[in-house]
């Protein structure tokens, strides 16, 4: 019953499109496929792109191939790895438990780790990690090939346990970094005896109805999965570049999830309609904690912060843009919001060699003045 109640859902979604003048449709559908549709040939890594505003479907369209050897097309069901964006789950998580009173944003780091040596951790709080204001270094060990492709939450982690310096004072400075959302991996079975993976599911994405999203794990299978690719000039084919081929990539909570850009839709209703945390927590996460410098080393945008678990971005006299990036193997995706206007934009796709925010950029000019 639950599967058929979800399915109503999504159709419910895309019936709410004839609502929006064709005229109009057709004009975005055009003007979007002159801006992404030319980079992604039929026989090439593909893409899928949905434009939504309320629960109405303006744009959804997919292009190319999901996986090179099957010759699988992309669909809207496809399951890409979503990358980064995977961290404002893990962000949810932790604001879910706070709004709980289970903990609080300003505890420290030693209050979860508290066998772990480093006095510095003291000086680390929860609202820290969520905004990459940490100050910790990125010194995961990379000396190792195996352990760089293969390691995991707990063991890219490891090094904070007995971290000697700061790269600044916490709070202070921007620097976006992985291994402290993978602190995630392990806060959360600690605050509440639930596995990571598990809370995930029960508290996220059950209540957002996504039902065939899944976290990626050597050998478990994911249904209509696709592959990450990157081009290789001496072969001049594209080759698959995903696990076993890009490091840390087996890693959950800074960028492992797997999800189609229908039940990502799911997921932007359950934030917009409080299904997840209040709207005023999510007003927090959605509020940028600090200003990301140029020359930033990831995710600089002119008047662009970062909150928990999100950019935003504050051009003069437009709408704020909420969103994230992600990058991990061949995969290249974006998930953005103006949630002012109830709007979301998704592209997901399977090829590393795109000009993403030059694409984006160009769109969401057409998209404030739905």
């Amino acid at each position: 019953m639950k599967r058929i109640a979800i399915f109503c859902a999504v159709a419910a979604m895309v019936l709410a499109a004839c609502t929006h003048n064709k005229g109009e449709m057709n004009n975005l559908s055009e003007q979007v496929d002159s801006i992404i549709g030319t980079q992604f040939p039929a026989d090439a890594p593909g893409a899928a792109v949905l434009i939504m505003q309320g629960d109405s479907v303006l744009l959804e369209k997919c292009y190319g191939l999901a996986d090179m050897e099957t010759h699988e097309p992309v669909t809207p069901e496809t399951n890409f790895c979503i990358a980064s964006v995977s961290k404002q789950f893990a962000a949810m998580a932790i604001l879910q438990l706070a709004e709980h009173g289970r903990i609080s944003l300003n505890d420290p780091l030693h209050k979860f780790f508290p066998k772990w040596p480093s006095t510095l951790l003291d000086s680390v709080k929860l609202h820290h990690i969520l905004s990459h204001t940490s100050g910790i270094p990125d010194a995961r060990s990379r000396e190792n090939r195996d352990f760089v492709l293969h390691a995991t939450d707990v063991a890219s982690a490891q090094y904070i346990s007995t971290l000697d310096h700061l790269n600044f004072e916490p709070g202070t400075q921007y620097e976006y970094i992985n291994p402290t959302f993978q602190l995630i991996y392990q806060i959360v079975p600690e605050v509440t005896g639930t596995d990571f993976e598990t809370y995930v599911k029960q508290h996220l994405l059950e209540p957002a109805g996504m039902d065939h999203t899944s976290y990626f794990e050597a050998g478990r299978t994911i249904p209509h999965m696709a592959h990450g690719y990157e081009w290789n000039d001496s072969l001049q084919k594209y080759v698959e570049f995903d696990y076993d081929e890009e490091t840390f990539f087996a890693t959950k909570a800074d960028g492992g999830l797997y999800t189609s850009i229908r039940e990502f839709a799911l997921w932007e209703r359950a934030l917009r309609e409080g299904k997840i945390v209040s709207p005023d927590m999510l007003r927090r996460a959605y509020t940028p904690a600090i200003a990301i410098p140029e020359g930033a080393n990831y995710g600089y945008q002119p008047h662009t912060g970062y909150g928990y678990g999100f950019f935003i971005q504050q051009l003069p006299d437009c709408d704020a843009v909420v969103y994230h990036t992600g990058d991990n193997g061949g995969f290249t995706i974006y998930a953005g919001k103006i949630p002012s206007r109830e709007i979301i934009f998704l592209m997901f796709s399977t090829r590393n060699n795109i000009n993403r925010m030059e694409m984006v950029n160009r769109i969401l000019p057409l998209l404030r003045q739905m």
